[in-house]
């Protein structure tokens, strides 16, 4: 692939996660609604699309991402990376990797399978790494591995997303 060709994927999927006006999201039609963008978006830097349908992101924990002390029965419980927004960033980082490899971004997605293998607390400096497997002509599938700096990891997921039909007719 032409460098050109590929530093314009990268900068596509720049634009998906890290700008995240209101104006802007309405202009780039695979994005949230703009509450949604502040609340999760915000934050998200992209690091480097290693080749195409591989994207790499730091994400630093916010605060307002957490589950709540107050929400959790245990003992000790609570002040981690709330689950939801844990499948919020696959899903964005994700959909993002299938525009680095060209690939349109407007369907939704159709399964994903998180496992939760450790916690991520506030100010936490976590990256976020997807890699495409396979896109057709209708539906692509992605993993997606949310590690600490440490190498430690605190999520794994399985992605897929119709990613559109190649033409109109049904």
């Amino acid at each position: 692939m032409a460098s050109g060709s590929h530093d314009k994927k990268l900068e596509t999927a720049r634009r998906l996660l890290e700008e995240t006006s209101p104006a802007e999201a309405e202009q780039l039609p695979s994005l949230p609604s703009g509450f949604y963008d502040a609340f999760v978006l915000k934050g998200i830097r992209v690091v480097q699309a290693l080749q195409p349908g591989t994207l790499l992101c730091h994400f630093t924990v916010p605060s307002r991402l957490l589950v709540s002390k107050l929400a959790c029965s245990a003992p000790n419980s609570g002040g981690f990376l709330h689950g939801g927004a844990t499948a919020s960033l696959v899903d964005l980082v994700a959909s993002a990797a299938f525009t680095t490899a060209g690939l349109r971004t407007r369907g939704s997605p159709l399964e994903m399978n998180i496992s939760y293998l450790d916690a991520a607390f506030a100010d936490e400096e976590i990256d976020i790494e997807a890699k495409v497997l396979r896109a057709g002509k209708a539906v692509g599938v992605a993993v997606v591995e949310l590690k600490k700096k440490s190498g430690k990891i605190i999520a794994q997921a399985r992605y897929s997303k119709y990613l559109g039909a190649a033409s109109s007719k049904l």
